[in-house]
């Protein structure tokens, strides 16, 4: 209590004809990008937490980190959560193998 008090005001820039549905459409959009995969990546990547900084080590781990979501992301063979096919991968080499299987 007894914080100062902050208002954010986000500004956008469009040369499209929008109306007011289609424009809130895509700011939500942004937010949904958001919150599926920047979350993800920050809480069970621990991204923010990298102390990669010099040269390219943090834009590598950072494509790193989602080729290896986009693997997690298309398993289907058992319903879990991203942590837990991060646990399984870990615990089982076979397992490992087949998320890495690129059929369609």
């Amino acid at each position: 209590m007894g914080g100062k008090r902050t208002v954010e005001q986000p500004y956008y820039l469009s040369s499209l004809p929008l109306d007011v549905a289609t424009f809130a459409r895509a700011v939500r959009g942004r937010w949904n990008v958001e919150n599926q995969l920047h979350w993800v990546l920050d809480v069970w990547f621990r991204e923010d937490h990298s102390r990669a900084r010099t040269g390219y080590a943090a834009e590598n781990l950072a494509t790193l980190r989602r080729l290896a979501l986009n693997f997690l992301k298309r398993e289907r063979t058992k319903k879990r959560g991203i942590k837990g096919y991060q646990l399984n991968a870990g615990w089982d080499h076979a397992y490992l193998l087949r998320l890495f299987n690129v059929q369609s």
